[in-house]
């Protein structure tokens, strides 16, 4: 198996180091034997895989670069389906705006992975290649899951609460969720417009940026100064929640970073942030009844039971709380700003605990309230995988940077990620 990152798999192919249609045999040999078990697909065509890499040439910034692609991302070689059977064999005309510009760069489309149901709660059939009995996350856990089984070297994704970090963080992945806005939604199905963001899995930091490039045209590439970071370590006010393993793994990385000379204060926020956890789910509650109106109204029979209680509790929300709740988002915003403005990032956990086990049931996916916090701002948000011994399941690190501030995000990942390698097992 041919296992590097993109960057370095791209740099390879633009060489002639090695072809496409090498890289594509490791990973459909891989996807025989593993796919099996862990159900990281629904749409897939071993056959197409090798005539699309037939075509590729030595150019673009992902040349050969396997990708798998979420299922709410429209495709116009396999269904767009969405994991329900509203849209069984939905067939769309044309490929959404992001994998446009994937396949513009060389990159390599592996298939379409399983999502959770509209990007809500229902869940599929994936399974965490590191223990087939625990959920991979929430909505974009196939790309997850193929990633963590080598299926690709990059995945799409999407986060409007915790569907990108989340997975990330349960299978051991470095995942970046841009700022709000930075890429086109062409193409892919709306759930919360407020907090709906495209994202993306990569094997280093440096993947991340390099798909950045591809997906945000005009991306700021530029070289950090080279010094101590400045970081903030913001617990939330629900750190008692969190599993002692997923603390004591937090602290210890944050001690480390502490002993190579990274500046590292906890911060406190006033009481008014408090109402950040709620809002975000009313305002996403009230979007996503409406994204999804047109489906309650013709086929609310083939809905589930988790998207049916969403569109109760959007019915139960007048439009002056809305109107309130997403008020409030607004002028916490530059106060946010304002406390986090003397750090290059913040650190803080990613989820509660490590990945649960896969009980079948809509909401086995554990919370998201420790990602949602900061994606209700729109702010990027990076998962750093920590060192874990080996039969131990993942632990992420969640950084976040200003909002628009994505460059440099990138970069103190990149510094804490190299920072961190010494005790991650290869």
């Amino acid at each position: 198996m041919i296992r590097r990152d993109a960057t370095a798999l791209s740099e390879a192919v633009r060489s002639g180091e090695i072809s496409a249609a090498a890289i594509a045999e490791s990973c459909l040999e891989r996807i025989q034997t593993q796919e099996p078990d862990v159900h990281a697909f629904v749409s897939f065509d071993p056959q197409q895989v090798r005539e699309q890499a037939a075509q590729i040439n030595r150019q673009g910034l992902l040349a050969g670069v396997p990708v798998g692609v979420k299922d709410i991302f429209d495709s116009a070689d396999h269904p767009t389906q969405f994991f329900s059977p509203i849209y069984a064999g939905h067939q769309p005309s044309r490929d959404a705006h992001a994998v446009t510009l994937l396949r513009q760069a060389g990159a390599l489309i592996m298939g379409k992975t399983h999502t959770t149901e509209f990007a809500y709660m229902q869940t599929g059939p994936t399974r965490n290649p590191h223990d087939l009995l625990r959920t991979p996350g929430s909505s974009s856990a196939g790309s997850a899951a193929g990633m963590a089984a080598d299926f690709f070297a990059v995945a799409l994704g999407t986060q409007t609460a915790g569907s990108l970090l989340k997975p990330a963080a349960y299978c051991g992945l470095f995942a970046f969720k841009p700022s709000l806005g930075l890429v086109s939604l062409e193409g892919v199905k709306p759930l919360a417009p407020s907090f709906d963001t495209v994202g993306w899995y990569g094997r280093s930091v440096r993947d991340l940026s390099r798909v950045a490039q591809v997906l945000i045209p005009g991306f700021a590439v530029t070289e950090a100064e080279r010094r101590p970071l400045r970081l903030g370590f913001y617990r939330t006010t629900r750190w008692d929640r969190i599993e002692p393993e997923v603390t004591t793994a937090l602290e210890h990385a944050i001690e480390q970073l502490r002993e190579i000379g990274h500046q590292i204060s906890e911060i406190q926020l006033p009481e008014a942030f408090a109402s950040v956890f709620d809002d975000h789910l009313l305002i996403n509650d009230c979007e996503g009844a409406r994204s999804l109106a047109k489906e309650f109204q013709q086929h609310r029979d083939l809905l589930s039971p988790s998207i049916l209680a969403m569109f109760d509790r959007a019915a139960a929300t007048t439009w002056e709380q809305e109107s309130a709740a997403k008020a409030r988002l607004a002028a916490l915003a530059p106060r946010l700003t304002e406390l986090c403005q003397p750090f290059d990032a913040m650190l803080g956990p990613c989820c509660a605990s490590v990945a649960p086990l896969a009980s079948g049931s809509a909401d086995n996916t554990g919370p998201s309230d420790y990602i949602k916090f900061w994606g209700a701002f729109g702010w990027p948000q990076v998962n750093v995988p920590l060192a874990r011994v080996a039969g131990l399941l993942p632990i992420g690190l969640q950084m976040i940077g200003r909002f628009r501030d994505d460059a440099g995000l990138l970069h103190a990942a990149e510094r804490l990620a190299a920072d961190l390698a010494a005790d991650r097992p290869q």
